[in-house]
């Protein structure tokens, strides 16, 4: 039976943060190794992750330095990105050659709420990759998703077919009234369908807490990492049977192998002690923006809008009101990406982003921290 923790492959190890293809493959090629000598196996890539050369990337660290019975692979089909029926088969061969494989253990359908859905519609998606797995050439078949829980319903009652689904669970996304994280897992629990978990750290931002947060879980257990908290709250919830994490150090890679090895799920004390959690980081997140980077790709002004809402948050969990380290990054940024306040509220970003997010209006108060901070002519 395959153990439950993952390995997303939408955050590699990179040797320039500015270029999301400039792989660190000597790291890369560590972790995969480690992560499969500690026995876990499933490895979870997409077509338009780090600039559509993720699949390369895997190919190259997993495909061809392991035996294919080694490993299980999975990657996704984007509906957003169709233009016509035939585009589908294009973009599944090429999935194939870039990852070096005759055939997918799980295949997704990609980033799924209510437009995405009616791309997929449109283009008779769901029975593209039914077809696919009649050939042998896909072995699972899921989708991963992002919206409501009503939506899910609709989409699970229509497609009983799917081997499982792919939704974001994490703690602070739980009750969260944008996110529904508690009812989507209901849902699928509704629908005896297998859950596999993404964003378990919310992007990362569960791998660091306030400090109030952090004395609560290290009093309880002082050996625990803080990830590892929000790791084994997705993989204890029921009818979870992955959970990936994005991992680029090693660091990260023998954490979360050390207590998914033998996996417990949290018991009522250590719940009891997330939800303190869960109100510490409430009142210290500005914006809940997990770094997934669908809004990168169509804006016209090249504005690196989820590396900015990072500084911004961090500048607002400073302790004091000194942000010159922040505004010292926002500056390197800018040196190759539009400024926050370059935005013209075209609001593809907002389009994308699995989050619902009002991307331009928080642009425009990173813009007001920063783009008129220390150094800057006022406009």
């Amino acid at each position: 039976m395959e153990k439950k923790l993952g390995f997303g492959c939408m955050r590699l190890p990179l040797l320039d943060k500015n270029d999301q293809t400039s792989f660190d493959t000597e790291t890369l090629n560590k972790l995969v190794d480690t992560f499969l000598e500690k026995g876990f196996t499933y490895f979870d890539t997409a077509y338009a992750y780090h600039g559509f050369k993720s699949e390369e990337a895997v190919k190259e660290a997993l495909v061809k330095r392991h035996k294919r019975n080694e490993f299980t692979l999975a990657t996704k089909l984007p509906p957003r990105m169709l233009q016509e029926k035939g585009d589908q088969e294009k973009i599944f061969n090429e999935q194939l050659e870039k990852c070096g494989v005759e055939f997918f253990d799980y295949y997704l359908i990609h980033n799924i709420g209510v437009s995405a859905y009616q791309q997929a519609c449109k283009f008779d998606t769901f029975n593209f990759v039914l077809n696919k797995k009649k050939e042998g050439k896909i072995k699972n078949v899921g989708m991963s998703f992002h919206d409501t829980p009503e939506v899910l319903d609709e989409i699970l009652t229509a497609h009983p077919e799917l081997d499982f689904v792919q939704l974001q669970i994490n703690y602070i996304d739980w009750d969260n009234p944008g996110i529904q994280s508690r009812r989507c897992h209901e849902v699928a629990k509704k629908h005896n369908m297998p859950i596999f978990v993404m964003e378990p750290c919310k992007g990362g931002n569960l791998a660091e807490v306030p400090e109030k947060a952090g004395k609560l879980m290290n009093a309880y257990n002082p050996n625990a990492s803080i990830p590892s908290w929000a790791i084994r709250f997705a993989a204890s919830q029921a009818g979870v049977t992955m959970v990936l994490s994005g991992m680029n150090t090693m660091e990260q890679v023998l954490d979360n192998t050390s207590y998914m090895e033998d996996f417990k799920p949290l018991n009522a004390e250590e719940y009891k002690i997330i939800n303190q959690v869960i109100d510490i980081i409430n009142e210290n997140t500005a914006i809940p923006c997990t770094t997934c980077r669908y809004c990168e790709a169509g804006c016209p002004k090249k504005i690196a809008i989820p590396d900015y809402f990072a500084l911004y948050n961090s500048s607002k969990r400073a302790v004091t009101d000194n942000i010159s380290s922040q505004f010292v990054y926002y500056l390197n940024l800018t040196s190759n990406h539009g400024k926050a306040g370059d935005c013209i509220e075209c609001k593809q970003c907002e389009k994308a982003c699995p989050h619902h997010l009002k991307i331009v209006e928080h642009l425009k108060d990173v813009s007001e921290l920063f783009d008129h901070g220390p150094g800057l002519p006022s406009k």
